[in-house]
């Protein structure tokens, strides 16, 4: 199994090797967004900050959180140490910096014995035989309007210079095929923001960049190419955090090393699917804090699709387990992808998802919330309050549960305040929901002060216009 890397935001968490991020706020939104109306951030109702606290903590992802150190340092040569004996040849313009984070999460073989520490040091160049102008100074303007470099779309924007062909009669990569790269990117001010010895993706699965995808598809395997994106084929205007600005175009020098097709994912061993299952739910991650909903979806599709097993997987007590973070994992996924099904307002969808994880791990509140809401906003009122019912059970602290049974009641009682959903504690609870509902006040039967005022002020009325009519007599 080779290892796969994508770039993700900056809050990922580093590890000796490579950086490893957290499903920063996805799951969080099933009930702070994307289930319920009182905490969602596009709904016009307001709450109080001990409410969205409450929904925050009931909502939170179920992530894995690698620690580490993140070291800054500067490349103060754009060519490898060991070049020092030409150091006219290989001595830059520029200085290249590198930023604190890298943002690439990786999927390695265990079994891999190469030496980390050299595979991605901050200091060596990936390319030093390659050190010229267009990499080290020139503007990217300059590089933009150059002769000598050829456009890979119509409207140049996306552009490369071949530094080395590959050899002849060398194969080209298709559509769905697996590659493996060498590559590294700068900023205009030359600023290292991504590097990776080895980055192996899908071509067309959206795990890179649309320009690195478009590049890699029009190289030969051992071409070296530098290759000019404009922001519109790299992270556009939002940017990544922290170490890409909106609209920032790059620069990167790339070398295709292999090509292969996509492997069945059934015949993987159960830890590679893992990984790569969990870096393709990983970027989903990455699109839905971007609100590219669709990519999103699309990602965590593809994560279900590996995150599968099969029947020649065994029943060993080792492969057990791994069968069973499998399934864990499959159940955040599954979470993840009704979540962003919501915001595509696909809700049958969504429903259906949320039946998937409710199969795998009956008492996922998360689940349990999201369907019961969605089965109240569909008007299977029955079904929905023994779903609501059962959450509230798992949870009776978790307050968006109580607003959902209570707009629930209120339906059922054809929009009429007649009861309300009062919370009572847990050791009371029972199928029974009857003692819970508190009729409302009802109003007194006395005659209404409006009644009252009306007919004071019709007899002064009548006061005033006989008092009128006798001084005219």
């Amino acid at each position: 199994m080779q290892m796969v890397s994508i770039a993700l935001l900056s809050d990922m968490e580093s590890k000796p090797y490579c950086e490893e991020n957290t499903d920063t706020a996805v799951e969080s939104t099933e009930v702070k967004e994307a289930m319920s109306e009182l905490p969602d951030r596009d709904s016009p109702t307001e709450q109080s900050a001990e409410e969205q606290e409450e929904l925050s903590k009931s909502g939170q992802p179920e992530t894995e959180s690698i620690t580490g150190e993140n070291k800054s340092s500067e490349i103060k040569s754009s060519c490898d140490p060991e070049c020092n004996d030409t150091e006219t040849e290989c001595k830059p313009e520029r200085k290249l910096r590198k930023t604190n984070s890298w943002k690439m999460v990786r999927f390695q073989d265990p079994s891999e014995e190469d030496d980390v520490s050299e595979r991605d040091s901050s200091v060596e160049c990936l390319f030093p035989q390659y050190v010229m102008q267009e990499w080290t100074s020139l503007t990217f303007e300059e590089l933009f309007m150059a002769e000598d470099w050829q456009d890979i779309t119509e409207d140049r924007l996306l552009r490369k210079k071949v530094l080395e062909p590959g050899p002849p009669l060398a194969l080209r990569p298709t559509w769905g095929q697996e590659v493996m790269v060498k590559m590294q990117s700068v900023l205009e001010d030359r600023t290292v923001v991504e590097k990776d010895c080895k980055l192996v993706f899908v071509i067309g699965e959206g795990d890179v960049t649309q320009a690195l995808e478009e590049c890699v598809l029009s190289m030969q395997r051992g071409e070296i190419t530098l290759l000019l994106a404009d922001s519109q084929y790299a992270y556009g205007l939002l940017g990544r955090e922290p170490d890409i600005p909106a609209w920032a175009p790059l620069l990167s020098q790339l070398q295709l090393l292999d090509i292969r097709d996509k492997p069945d994912p059934l015949t993987l061993p159960i830890a590679d699917r893992i990984r790569i299952g969990n870096q393709k739910r990983e970027r989903g991650n990455f699109h839905f804090q971007r609100e590219e909903y669709s990519m999103a979806a699309r990602s965590y599709s593809m994560s279900l699709d590996m995150l599968t097993t099969c029947s020649g997987d065994g029943g060993s007590s080792g492969v057990a387990a791994e069968e069973e973070e499998m399934r864990e994992y499959r159940v955040k996924c599954l979470n993840n992808l009704a979540t962003a099904q919501l915001k595509l307002e696909q809700t049958d969808d969504a429903l259906h998802t949320s039946r998937d994880v409710l199969t795998l791990e009956p008492n996922n509140v998360k689940a349990l919330f999201r369907m019961g809401k969605l089965l109240s906003d569909k008007g299977e009122y029955k079904e929905a309050m023994e779903v609501l019912k059962k959450a509230l059970k798992l949870e009776p602290t978790t307050k968006a549960i109580h607003i959902e049974l209570s707009k629930l009641v209120k339906r059922q009682s054809g929009g009429q305040a007649t009861q309300e959903w009062k919370a009572k504690p847990a050791d009371m609870f029972g199928d029974n929901i009857t003692p819970f509902l508190l009729p409302s006040k009802k109003k007194s039967s006395g005659i209404s002060w409006k009644l009252l005022l009306g007919a004071l002020v019709v007899a002064l009325g009548s006061l005033v216009t006989s008092v009128i009519l006798t001084a005219r007599n």
